[in-house]
């Protein structure tokens, strides 16, 4: 959302919400029938929601088999004293294997996901991270077996 901005979301809102997580590709019809709405209602609710960036986008999930990295890992990073994200970030994005970046609440700063191919590429993110100036320490954690993820519905 844009400023301060807020979007008050009725029972109808989150209803159609919760169907696009869970299905991206439903049409408005099947919306429809499951909110108890008509299709023009639910098509300019959607409009609304979109335009005030509830509804970020419409993607695709691939199966977990897919496109497997190989390797997942969360990276810990910390910063240096007087040091922040304006300082930091625009380096981490530079790394294409760095695929979500969260600014933390404590010791941590910032909470990185990394996905590449092999335990070697892994190091050599992690040597990347390490280097960029302003980042005091990077603890790396590497992820052994996916149990569940509601990423992308």
């Amino acid at each position: 959302m844009k400023g301060d901005e807020m979007i008050e979301l009725d029972e109808k809102d989150r209803l159609l919400v919760a169907a696009l997580r869970s299905d991206s590709r439903q049409s408005l019809v099947a919306l429809a029938k499951r909110s108890g709405l008509s299709r023009s209602a639910v098509h300019e609710r959607l409009r609304r929601l979109e335009s005030k960036n509830v509804i970020a986008g419409y993607t695709v999930r691939l199966g977990t088999e897919a496109l497997d990295p190989g390797v997942r890992a969360l990276v810990a990073v910390s910063f240096q004293q007087g040091k922040n994200c304006d300082h930091i970030v625009p380096h981490i994005s530079g790394i294409p294997q760095v695929v979500s970046c969260w600014s933390l609440a404590g010791a941590t700063d910032l909470m990185l996901l990394v996905e590449c191919g092999s335990n070697g590429d892994l190091d050599v993110i992690r040597r990347q991270i390490v280097t960029i100036p302003g980042v005091a320490t990077a603890q790396t954690h590497v992820a052994l077996r996916t149990h569940f993820d509601r990423r992308g519905g």
